[in-house]
């Protein structure tokens, strides 16, 4: 029986596999594809770090000195891979987990051919494993390419002129804009209320001020930062989003939705260079009608419908470790004896901080837990 298993090789699998080596302990490392950090590999061409890198980096290991402030996503990748060599970790990929049992002592996965019994199990597959699709009546029949975020990787992959993104998360913000720069047409469909978020503030990144989330109780500081905010960004209720009534941090909290990082979505959208539409309605060939009855034409669609967490075609009916939708019922600390998950629930700073959190007090929790269960 093996003492550690991590499943996946992202970000989070290679910061536990870094902090449970420095811990004492022996990870095996499971990878369902043929690299390491396969999510970053396939985001799209022109994505940053929406965080500062000095925000962003794995434990013990920061970003280049000569690393841009927001890091860019080839750069992300080149880390991952030097960040692996440095620590020795060698996942084994190719080898994607279909089954979790908990046995006497431990836990059981299932990954094809093998079969591996560890003391200890600590999934950390993300938050962006899933897409999202959303569906409307009529979209099987719309005769142009109908892309996911987790499939763009540039604006030629989306031919035609006029492109509807829909929903107004960080991704189709920032699709958005490289759309319009490329001289499409671009319509944003955005069904519920939001929150924006400058980029900076005062010359600093907006993840900088993350300290006054450790000294005062959040809705305080969404009230106390409300008034900034308004004067850095204005009324964009004007432009036809609705603002959410909840600050950007309490909707974090307790609704598990990021706000937009604004890269200069708004400024386009007042320039009338992306136009704002409300939810969909239904879909009649290439014509869209949206909720408040109006219409549009459109050649290509990308939905910027996010991700989802659906844990339970590999853990089953095990109680008490899985919410109603398959996400874990927490992240960070034991669920189950010798059991953890790495950073599975959205965040206000970025899952990469998070991360960098998470995986020294799980590899610490895992060395003591192995320590005691060896000496019982």
């Amino acid at each position: 029986m093996r003492d550690v298993v991590v499943i996946g090789a992202g970000p989070a699998g290679l910061a536990l596999g870094a902090c449970l080596r420095e811990a004492g302990c022996d990870p095996l490392i499971l990878e369902r594809e043929s690299t390491i950090g396969s999510a970053w590999r396939r985001h799209y061409d022109r994505l940053h770090l929406h965080t500062d890198k000095k925000r962003s980096h794995l434990p013990m290991v920061p970003f280049p000195a000569d690393a841009p402030r927001y890091v860019p996503r080839q750069q992300v990748v080149s880390y991952l891979e030097d960040y692996a060599a440095r620590f020795g970790l060698a996942p084994r990929l190719n080898c994607a987990v279909q089954k979790v049992e908990q046995i006497p002592g431990g836990w059981r996965v299932t990954a094809g051919d093998d079969v591996i019994e560890t003391r200890t199990l600590i999934p950390a597959t993300g938050v962006s494993e899933m897409p999202r699709h959303g569906t409307w009546p009529g979209l099987d029949g719309f005769p142009g390419p109908v892309l996911h975020t987790r499939d763009y990787r540039r604006s030629s992959d989306l031919p035609g002129d006029r492109v509807l993104v829909i929903g107004f998360g960080n991704s189709g913000g920032e699709l958005a804009i490289y759309l319009a720069e490329d001289g499409r047409n671009v319509d944003m469909a955005v069904r519920g209320a939001v929150n924006l978020l400058p980029k900076e503030l005062f010359g600093q990144p907006i993840g900088n001020f993350e300290i006054l989330q450790k000294l005062l109780p959040y809705k305080i500081v969404d009230w106390l930062t409300a008034p900034v905010l308004r004067a850095k960004l204005g009324n964009y209720a004007q432009y036809g989003l609705r603002k959410a009534s909840k600050g950007p941090i309490a909707q974090v909290r307790e609704d598990g939705k990021i706000p937009l990082i604004d890269l200069g979505t708004l400024d386009m959208i007042k320039q009338g260079r992306i136009k704002v539409r409300p939810d969909l309605s239904r879909f009649d060939g290439s014509t869209v009608t949206f909720s408040d009855g109006s219409t549009g034409e459109f050649d290509a669609i990308l939905m910027a419908t996010g991700f989802r967490v659906d844990l339970r075609p590999i853990f089953g009916d095990i109680p008490d470790i899985l919410d109603t939708e398959g996400r874990p019922r927490a992240s960070g600390q034991q669920l189950a004896p010798g059991l953890w998950f790495c950073s599975y629930h959205p965040v206000p700073n970025g899952q990469l901080k998070e991360i960098s959190q998470q995986a020294p007090r799980i590899a610490q929790d895992v060395a003591e837990y192995l320590a005691g269960s060896r000496g019982s």
